[in-house]
């Protein structure tokens, strides 16, 4: 099974399971995610890979981590991520890429992140739940940082942490790469 199946199965299979356990129906999923019913029937039947958009929706409607939604199989208490079982998410022919490194569900979902943006890339971002937090610390070049409309320069050795309720893009206005490493707190569903 290739890598892709692999994940699609794996999205189709914890999708319905943290449907379930949430008891939403998929009319309440689809009008809490704002994603069509279709699309999550697809997905369920592991007909269809979503967009990270979509499945980011999925996440914060359901109220776990990508990584929960992802997860191949549950761990122990300690889990080991090598790199080869990291989920790269999004990347663009210019070299750009996130990947998803590890996340958890302790005290609501908590994701850590490798980012790399080269020059002139841009990733958009919709607004989070309520309560969701994004820590983030640039290692190389200088990370334009917009938050709810206003750009915020971040150069290498600098963190940032911001409410990402908010609509806010990570962007490289620069001529070299952009190297950061971000965490994600998302409250977990009342």
């Amino acid at each position: 099974m290739s890598d892709l199946d692999q994940l699609t199965q794996s999205l189709a299979r914890n999708l319905k399971h943290w449907r379930g356990e949430r008891g939403f129906t998929l009319d309440a999923l689809a009008a809490r995610a704002g994603v069509s019913r279709g699309m999550i029937i697809a997905i369920e039947q592991a007909r269809t890979n979503p967009s990270v958009g979509t499945t980011v929706k999925l996440a914060d409607a359901l109220g776990v981590s990508l990584t929960t939604l992802l997860d191949y199989e549950r761990g122990p208490q300690v889990r080991l991520v090598p790199p080869e079982q990291a989920v790269r998410m999004w990347s663009t022919e210019a070299g750009s890429r996130t990947t998803l490194l590890v996340g958890t569900e302790a005290r609501g979902p908590l994701e850590l992140w490798a980012w790399t943006l080269a020059p002139g890339d841009a990733s958009p971002s919709d607004p989070h739940r309520e309560g969701t937090t994004e820590l983030l610390h640039v290692t190389a070049g200088v990370l334009t940082l917009v938050v709810d409309g206003v750009e915020h320069r971040v150069p290498a050795g600098t963190s940032a942490v911001f409410e990402s309720h908010v609509p806010h893009a990570y962007r490289n206005d620069g001529g070299e790469p952009v190297e950061m490493t971000m965490a994600i707190s998302v409250p977990p569903v009342r």
